[in-house]
């Protein structure tokens, strides 16, 4: 596993070295200015906590006092994500929980389903935005049937206890198996599950936005191009087929989104939607080694902190 991770970001080095060179994609972190891109850095490490509170609401009795462990299990999840090819790191998740916290497998794995279901939710309802601005003449009606979709989690939360009694007549061995599963990952009350759909959005929401800021500042055009590359970039990352590190696959998630949602084809405009892509992946891996590195500090401080109380 480490000899295929290295060996695809050497060989990812090796193609924007060719086509490019890192010299002109650093020119393009250079132009755009030290200041937005250390903006760019601190927002998305912020969605980081985002998440860390999104899991310290979903298992609040065995998490309860113990945030600082949790974000570091968050953010050690999160690398294996990144950097472990075809969604392997995924299967950490509900390991860490059981092994750190108690939570048994079956709850830890069918809440990270629950979890990426939520995720999914978000990121087509940042699409929709697009999609929305996309049109240059949006109408009130598209924004309702948006704001529908975004609200939809709720109402199905609302109906989830028929829902499930029906599937459970209905359905037989492992479809059933997989309904149950999803039921357990659920959380018990309508609260924690409003807080928990709350916090998914605002985590993407932010994300994405910053995401979409990052590349119109780089150049890209139109603003629905830039929501699709963002979009498309994030949909790549939890796709069977990702690569390690998201090398390859993250940026040509990013130009894809971006042309399904209008970005002109031009050999000068994929030129530098190209770059754009590659700089906009580089400051995502950058900002998920800077929540790590964060996570061992906080980790060690509250550490030193227990040991004088002592």
């Amino acid at each position: 596993m480490a000899l295929l991770t290295v060996s695809c970001v050497v060989l990812y080095a090796g193609f924007v070295e060719y086509f490019w060179g890192w010299s002109t994609v650093f020119s393009t972190w250079e132009a755009v200015g030290l200041g937005p891109v250390l903006l760019a850095l601190l927002l998305f490490v912020s969605t980081y906590f985002v998440r860390g509170y999104r899991l310290y609401s979903y298992f609040p009795r065995e998490t309860s006092g113990r945030f600082i462990e949790l974000f570091h299990l968050a953010q050690l999840h999160n690398l294996l994500n990144i950097m472990l090819p075809f969604r392997s790191g995924e299967t950490s998740f509900p390991l860490l929980m059981r092994s750190e916290f108690g939570v048994p497998l079956l709850k830890g794995t069918s809440a990270l389903l629950v979890m990426r279901l939520l995720d999914l939710h978000a990121l087509l309802a940042a699409a929709g935005v697009g999609l929305v601005l996309r049109g240059g003449h949006s109408t009130g009606g598209e924004w309702l049937l948006w704001l529908a979709f975004l609200v939809a989690p709720l109402l199905c939360f609302q109906i989830k206890g028929p829902l499930f009694s029906f599937a459970g007549r209905r359905l037989a061995g492992k479809p059933l198996k997989i309904v149950e599963e999803l039921e357990a990952g659920l959380p018990a009350g309508q609260g924690d599950f409003i807080r928990a759909w709350a916090v998914t959005f605002l985590n993407w929401g932010v994300k994405v936005v910053v995401f979409a800021w990052g590349l119109a500042v780089m150049g890209i055009v139109p603003l629905s191009a830039c929501f699709g590359g963002a979009l498309g970039g994030e949909l790549s990352s939890v796709l069977p087929f990702h690569a390690p590190g998201g090398v390859g696959t993250y940026p040509a998630g990013i130009v894809a989104g971006a042309v399904a949602l209008g970005a002109p084809v031009d050999k000068a405009a994929m030129d530098l939607l190209g770059k754009a892509a590659v700089s906009m992946h580089l400051l995502i891996i950058v900002s998920a080694f800077l929540g790590a590195g964060m996570s061992l500090v906080l980790a060690a401080i509250k550490r030193r902190l227990a040991k004088d109380t002592v």
